[in-house]
């Protein structure tokens, strides 16, 4: 994950805060809990990109020996590999 938990606090608090001020929601529990919920979202969703990176290096290892040798570039593969099952699965990187 690239944000530290409390810049991701931060964001959510602020989102919390927008939404709230242009009437997009009307708050009737407890504030803290609100901004909790936003906070989780948005982690679940970078935690997404970091679920596929585990299974790109996974299905890459198949291709060690080759990366190894210098027949395969391991950037160039991990990347193409990447795009490929965010494609297949709708994930916006």
């Amino acid at each position: 994950m690239r944000l530290s938990k409390e810049r991701i606090r931060h964001i959510s608090e602020s989102v919390a805060t927008k939404l709230q001020q242009e009437g997009q929601v009307a708050m009737v529990g407890d504030h803290k809990a609100f901004v909790e919920q936003i906070g989780h979202a948005i982690l679940e969703e970078l935690s997404v990109e970091d679920r596929l990176n585990a299974e790109v290096r996974q299905l890459l290892k198949v291709y060690e020996q080759d990366i190894e040798r210098g027949h395969v570039d391991y950037q160039r593969m991990f990347t193409l590999v990447k795009g490929k099952l965010a494609r297949e699965r709708g994930i916006i990187l």
